[in-house]
């Protein structure tokens, strides 16, 4: 299986604050891109921060050569708001709203075991990715921050399904601790539901239902997990971080 590597949030990067004051303006790699101290920032290094969600761009001075933009942090409540507002990923093509999925058994690199039919009665956040993926390893981050909500629940499993071996996943994990349940030389179960593209997310209710799945990441992405774990979780869930 050659995986497919997506990453949703590249699509809509040119297009920042394409328009200011009736000033059209390009995002792209020759933009100067600034923060409010005057640093400069290398394409790569604001690219990647904006598509953490974390940050926005605007244009700052349309009449300069190359046109120069800002770069800020949203603050707390201005990522609620825009959170709140984000549109939902699209979904994958290999899952269903509505179905469940084919029960297998998968044990973590910490030795736990796991059968999907015998998790009825848990909510089931899973994440298929490989660590030469650069939006897997992009949103590990996000992901580990939204999990921190949950880390006093039972009734919640996070199972992380990488393509990897337990020996390459252990080194990097050395460097980039993933808090779901590692599972190790996972292939074989993203085969098994037609995986081929990374990283993929999916959310299976208390029934073992499909609420939510998605491919790529954006920055709607780890939003949208919350969202749907919140919503399978009930009205317990409020209060979560």
């Amino acid at each position: 299986m050659k995986p497919i590597i997506l990453i949703i949030a590249c699509f809509c990067i040119l297009s920042v604050q394409a328009q200011t004051s009736g000033t059209k303006a390009t995002l792209n790699d020759k933009s100067l891109v600034k923060d409010s101290s005057g640093m400069i920032y290398p394409y790569a290094i604001w690219q990647r921060l904006y598509q953490t969600g974390e940050y926005g761009i605007r244009l700052l001075n349309a009449a300069s050569d190359p046109q120069e933009f800002l770069l800020y942090r949203f603050s707390e409540e201005q990522m609620k708001v825009r959170e709140a507002s984000m549109p939902k990923p699209r979904e994958s093509t290999f899952f269903r709203t509505g179905n469940t999925l084919r029960s297998v058994k998968m044990v973590t690199m910490d030795g736990k075991k796991y059968n999907l039919k015998e998790l009825t009665g848990k909510v089931v956040v899973l994440n298929f990715w490989f660590i030469n993926c650069p939006p897997c390893r992009m949103e590990i981050p996000h992901l580990n921050k939204m999990t921190d909500g949950y880390k006093n629940r039972e009734d919640i499993v996070f199972l992380a399904i990488a393509l990897d071996q337990s020996y390459e996943l252990k080194e990097f994990l050395k460097e980039l601790p993933f808090n779901y349940g590692i599972v190790d030389g996972g292939g074989y179960i993203a085969e098994q539901y037609g995986v081929k593209a990374f990283p993929t997310h999916v959310v299976l209710d208390k029934e073992g239902k499909i609420t939510f799945h998605t491919m790529g990441y954006g920055a709607g992405t780890v939003p949208w997990l919350k969202k749907s774990i919140d919503a399978a979780l009930g009205p317990q869930a409020l209060g979560t971080e």
